[in-house]
C-alpha cells in the first residue's frame, strides 16, 4: 500500500511538473434552447488555488463589426478551489461569480478573449486587439454566413474559426477546451459542464494504436496495451535499443475483434534500462529478427522514450516519430518504472506528447485527466508586427519547393518545402504530406502535420537536419524518382482510402523523374496531373545543387516549376518573368448559333470570331459554362481568315472543330498570354455571351460580365452581333458563317404610323412603359421572330389613355421578318377600337380646321383692306395747286 502510494504521488509530481500556471478560457456557452438562459463562460487557473484575478479582463466582440460589446473586469475576484471562474446567466446552476442578464453572449460569428495587466484597455465599442492578449475564442453558428475572420486575424492569426453545430447534440452544448498533445488544445461540442471537468471525448482507432506501456514490472518484464478498432490481422510490436538503433526484440499478435489487447515485452536485454523505442508494424514477427536494421518503412505507432542522460538518436525518433519529441522520463522513474497512458484527445498516432504517467488500469479505459499544459495559442502569437489577413477558405497550402536529388552519397540536403499564398503564420491541422512511390503507386512516407504552424512569412521546411528544418526527416528518404509527392488535407491517413493513389482530399502534387526513369509513372499523372509531363530535377542544369522551385501559383499545374538554386525558408530564385504578349485587338465573338437537325437530340453548333484580317489566335481560350457551373476549356490555334472570320464547329469548312457540349449557360472569350490553354484569374477577358440568371452561374463568372441574352431562337436562327448606339445587341437572325450578319436594315422597313391598344396592358404616359423597348418586347411576344430594341430605334412612342401611338419606320433583316411585323401591326385585334380612333383623331381635325378657317378670314380681310386703299385713291381727283408747284419746280428759272 505505501508503494502504491508513493507511486501516486511521484504521477501526480510529474504531472505538474509538466504543466504550467496559466489562465485559460476552458468552455463558452453561447446559445440556449429557447431563451438564452443558462449562457456561461468558464475559466479554468491551473496552479494553485484559489488564486486572484486582479489585471485579468474578459471582452466580448461582435464579429459583424469587429468591435467590442461588452468588457469585464475581473479584478477584486478569484477562482474556486478547483480552478474555475464562471461568468454567466443569473439561473445558471452552480450560480456564477459574475451574472449577466439573459441573452448577454452572442451566437456567432463573434470572439471571446482574456487579456493579462499589462494591455490598453479595450472600451465598449472600442476595436479588436491583440495586446496583453492571453487566449481567445473565436467561434460562428452553422446558422451564420460570416466566419468571424477579421477577429480570428487578430486573436487567433492563422488559426480557422470554431464553428459550434447546434444539432450536435439533443438539448444544449456547449464549447468545450480538450488537451491533443504536447502544448496543444482544441475545442469540441460537448455537454454543458459549467465549473466542472469538461467532457472530453475519448478518441477511437480507425485501426490499432499503442495505448498504455506499462514497463514498471520486476526483471524489466511489463506489457503494453493495444487499443484494437476496426483492424484484422497480424501485427508485430518491435522493441528498439537505442544505442545500436537495432531491433532488441519483436512480439507477434494476432487482431480479431475491436477491443483491448496486452501485449508482454521484456526490456532486460536493453542496453539502458530506461530508454528504448516502441514500434508497432502490420506482418508476422520473422519479418523483424533480432539484432535486425532499423526498418525505414513507416510503422503504424510508435513510442520512444528515455532519461535525461540516455536520448535516443534523430534517426531513430526521425524515422519512427518524425516531428514529434521524445517522452522523457524523469529521476523518478529510476526506482518506480515506466508507465504511461494515452490521454491526448487528438486521432493522430505516433506522438509521445499523448501520454502522461497515470496510475494503471488495465484493460479499462484510461484513468486520464482532462489539464496537462497551457494552450499553444498563449505564448504562440506573431511577432511580425503585421496586421494577418481574414482566412481565405478557398486558398489552401501549396508544395513550394522540392529537393530529392542532393549531391554526395548521403543526400543530406534534401527537403520539401510547404508555403500558403497568404504569406502569413497559418496552421497546418489536418494536413498530410504523402510521397508515392512511381514504379508500384504505394505510399512510402506519410507525415502528418496536425499542431503545426508556418513562419511568419507562409513557410514550412522538411527535411534533412542540416537545413534546421520544421520537421527533421532520416536522410535519404526521398525516392529520386520517377516518384510524386502530394500534399493532402485530411482528417485520416490519404493512404486509408484504400490500395490505389489517394485522391480525396487532394491540394497539391508535383510528379518527377530523373534522366531515364521516365517510364511507369503514367499511373502517377493520370491521378495526380491529368495529361501533364512529370517534372524532371536535372542535375546538370547547376553546377552545384538545384531543386524544383513553385513559379506560379497554379495548384497541380507542373507547368509552374522551374529548376533553380535551392532557397529553402526564403523567396524562391524564379526567372524573371519574360514579357507576355499583349491580347489581340478589336477581336469579339460575333455569331452563335444552336441549330437543331432532323434528329431534336443533334444539334449544329458553331461559333463565329470576327477581327482584323490575318490576326494570330494564339492564347485565346474559348471557356463554355454548362450547368452546375463546370466548366469546358477549348484553346484556340491558327489565325483570322483574310475577309477577318474565324469560324468554330463541327464542319469540314471550318477553321476549328468544337467538342461535345450540352445545355450552355455561358461562354467566354479570353486571353491567356502563357499559352497554359487555361483561362486562370490572370487571364484578359476579351469577350462574353451569358445566357443565364443563375447564382450559381454569377459566382465563378467575373463580376463585370452582367450581360445576358435571352435564348430564344427561331427554328433555323442564330444569335448575331449587331452595332447599337449603346450597349451590344444580339439579335435572332439567320445563320450567316463567314458572311456578315443579317442586322436591321432600312432596305426592309414598314411603316408604324398606329395607335394601338394591345390586351392585358396598361400603357399610360409618364409610366416608363412608353418606350421603343416596350413596343419591341410588345411585337416580339406577338410575332416571335426575333425582335429587338434595335428593330424599332426609328419609331417615336407616345401614350394617351391606355393606347400606344407609334410614327416611324420598323426595321427588319429580312423580306420575311418584314412581312412578319406587318401581318402582326395590320391586325384587328391590335389596333385601337374606330370609334376611339376617330374621336380622337376627329377632336384633332376639328381644332385644325378651326385654326385655318380664322387664319383664312384674317388673309381675306386684310386683302380688303389693301383693296379698298387702292381703290379710294385711284379715284379721287388730284389738287391743282400741288399740280402746279410741281410743275413749277421742275422749269429751271431764267434770269
Amino acid at each position: 500500500m505505501r508503494v502504491e502510494l508513493s507511486l501516486v504521488c511521484v504521477v501526480l509530481m510529474c504531472v505538474f511538473k509538466q504543466t504550467r500556471s496559466c489562465l485559460m478560457i476552458s468552455e463558452v456557452n453561447c446559445d440556449n434552447p429557447k431563451f438564452d438562459t443558462k449562457e456561461f463562460v468558464e475559466l479554468y487557473y491551473e496552479g494553485t488555488n484559489p488564486t486572484s484575478l486582479d489585471g485579468y479582463t474578459l471582452v466580448f466582440y461582435n464579429g459583424k463589426v469587429d468591435t467590442a460589446y461588452r468588457v469585464i473586469d475581473l479584478s477584486g475576484h478569484h477562482t474556486d478551489h478547483q480552478g474555475f471562474f464562471v461568468v454567466g446567466s443569473s439561473e445558471l446552476n452552480p450560480r456564477p461569480a459574475i451574472s449577466l442578464p439573459p441573452n448577454s453572449v452572442q451566437n456567432g460569428p463573434d470572439a471571446i478573449a482574456l487579456y493579462g495587466s499589462n494591455w490598453a484597455p479595450v472600451v465598449e465599442r472600442g476595436p479588436v486587439s491583440a495586446v496583453g492578449l492571453l487566449d481567445a475564442i473565436v467561434y460562428t453558428s452553422r446558422k451564420s454566413v460570416d466566419g468571424a475572420d477579421g477577429l480570428a486575424s487578430v486573436l487567433t492569426p492563422g488559426s480557422v474559426t470554431y464553428v459550434e453545430d447546434e444539432a450536435a447534440l439533443e438539448g444544449d452544448e456547449s464549447i468545450q477546451r480538450c488537451w491533443q498533445s504536447e502544448n496543444l488544445w482544441s475545442f469540441y461540442t460537448g455537454p454543458p459542464t459549467p465549473a466542472w471537468v469538461n467532457h472530453c471525448p475519448p478518441p477511437t482507432p480507425a485501426g490499432v494504436w499503442i495505448n498504455e506501456v506499462d514497463l514498471s514490472g520486476p526483471d524489466r518484464r511489463g506489457n503494453v496495451e493495444l487499443s484494437v478498432g476496426m483492424a484484422t490481422g497480424t501485427y508485430s510490436l518491435v522493441l528498439y535499443d537505442v544505442t545500436t538503433d537495432l531491433i532488441s526484440m519483436s512480439v507477434e499478435f494476432i487482431a480479431k475483434e475491436s477491443g483491448i489487447l496486452a501485449v508482454p515485452v521484456n526490456t532486460a536485454s536493453l542496453s539502458v534500462p530506461l530508454s528504448a523505442a516502441l514500434a508497432l508494424y502490420k506482418g508476422p514477427a520473422s519479418d523483424f529478427p533480432k539484432d535486425g536494421p532499423l526498418r525505414h518503412e513507416q510503422p503504424i505507432d510508435a513510442f520512444v522514450y528515455g532519461d535525461s542522460a540516455h536520448i535516443p538518436s534523430d534517426n531513430l525518433t526521425e524515422t519512427l516519430i518524425p516531428g514529434r519529441k521524445t517522452f522523457i522520463l524523469t529521476d523518478s522513474f529510476l526506482t518506480a518504472g515506466l508507465h504511461a497512458s494515452r490521454c491526448g484527445v487528438a486521432e493522430w498516432t505516433r506522438d509521445p506528447g499523448l501520454f502522461v504517467a497515470r496510475p494503471k488500469s488495465p484493460g479499462k479505459p484510461n484513468d486520464c485527466i482532462w489539464f496537462q499544459s497551457c494552450p499553444l495559442n498563449m505564448t504562440s502569437f506573431t511577432e511580425s508586427g503585421r496586421t494577418q489577413p481574414p482566412i481565405h477558405r478557398d486558398v489552401d497550402f501549396l508544395l513550394n519547393e522540392i529537393n530529392t536529388d542532393s549531391p554526395g552519397a548521403f543526400e543530406d540536403e534534401e527537403f520539401i518545402e510547404l508555403w500558403h499564398p497568404s504569406g502569413f503564420r497559418m496552421q497546418l491541422d489536418f494536413i498530410w504530406l504523402v510521397m508515392i512511390n512511381g514504379q508500384s503507386g504505394i505510399v512510402y512516407y506519410e507525415l502528418e502535420l496536425n499542431g503545426y504552424y508556418t513562419d511568419d512569412d507562409g513557410y514550412f521546411l522538411i527535411g534533412s537536419s542540416k537545413f534546421s528544418p520544421d520537421i527533421r526527416i532520416p536522410m535519404n528518404v526521398i525516392q529520386n524518382g520517377p516518384d510524386a509527392i502530394a500534399l493532402y488535407r485530411s482528417k485520416s491517413p490519404p493512404s486509408e482510402e484504400g490500395p490505389n493513389i489517394p485522391r480525396k482530399g487532394l491540394l497539391d502534387a508535383v510528379v518527377y523523374r530523373s534522366r531515364g526513369s521516365d517510364k511507369k509513372v503514367s499511373a502517377l499523372t493520370e491521378v495526380l496531373t491529368p495529361g501533364q509531363l512529370p517534372l524532371l530535377e536535372d542535375i546538370n542544369a547547376l553546377p552545384a545543387d538545384e531543386t524544383l522551385s513553385r513559379c506560379g501559383t497554379e495548384r497541380l499545374n507542373l507547368n509552374a516549376f522551374r529548376v533553380t538554386s535551392p532557397t529553402p525558408g526564403k523567396k524562391n530564385n524564379c526567372p524573371p518573368k519574360p514579357t507576355l504578349p499583349s491580347p489581340p485587338e478589336g477581336l469579339i465573338i460575333n455569331e452563335w448559333s444552336e441549330m437543331s437537325g432532323v434528329n431534336q437530340s443533334q444539334k449544329s453548333i458553331f461559333m463565329e470570331l470576327t477581327g482584323p484580317p490575318l490576326t494570330p489566335l494564339n492564347g485565346l481560350v474559348l471557356l463554355f459554362f454548362g450547368e452546375n457551373a463546370t466548366e469546358l476549356s477549348v484553346p484556340i490555334t491558327g489565325s483570322t481568315g483574310s475577309d477577318g472570320f474565324y469560324l468554330i464547329a463541327n464542319d469540314s469548312r471550318a477553321d476549328q472543330g468544337l467538342p461535345a457540349l450540352g445545355h450552355l449557360g455561358a461562354v467566354l472569350l479570353c486571353f491567356e498570354p502563357s499559352g497554359s490553354g487555361l483561362c486562370g484569374s490572370d487571364s484578359h477577358h476579351l469577350d462574353w455571351i451569358v445566357f443565364s440568371n443563375d447564382p450559381k452561374l454569377k459566382r465563378v463568372l467575373p463580376h463585370n460580365m452582367t450581360r445576358f441574352v435571352n435564348k430564344l431562337f427561331n427554328s433555323g436562327d442564330s444569335l448575331s452581333r449587331c452595332a447599337s448606339d449603346g450597349p451590344v445587341l444580339w439579335i435572332s437572325s439567320p445563320p450567316t458563317p463567314r458572311k456578315p450578319n443579317l442586322c436591321p436594315n432600312p432596305t426592309f422597313s414598314s411603316s408604324a404610323d398606329l395607335c394601338l391598344q394591345p390586351e392585358n396592358n396598361n400603357w399610360q404616359s409618364g409610366s416608363g412603359n412608353c418606350t421603343q423597348e416596350e413596343f419591341a418586347v410588345l411585337l416580339e411576344q406577338l410575332c416571335k421572330c426575333g425582335i429587338s430594341s434595335l428593330h424599332v430605334k426609328g419609331v417615336n412612342a407616345s401614350c394617351e389613355a391606355g393606347r400606344l401611338y407609334t410614327q416611324g419606320s420598323v426595321l427588319a433583316v429580312s423580306d420575311q421578318q418584314r412581312e412578319r411585323i406587318i401581318e402582326i401591326l395590320n391586325h384587328n385585334k391590335l389596333s385601337c377600337p374606330a370609334e376611339h380612333g376617330q374621336q380622337v383623331h376627329g377632336a384633332g381635325s376639328s381644332v385644325a380646321l378651326q385654326v385655318g378657317l380664322v387664319f383664312a378670314a384674317l388673309l381675306l380681310f386684310a386683302l380688303g383692306a389693301a383693296l379698298f386703299v387702292y381703290l379710294y385713291k385711284k379715284r379721287r381727283p388730284s389738287d391743282y395747286l400741288s399740280m402746279q408747284l410741281s410743275e413749277q419746280a421742275e422749269t429751271p428759272l431764267e434770269i
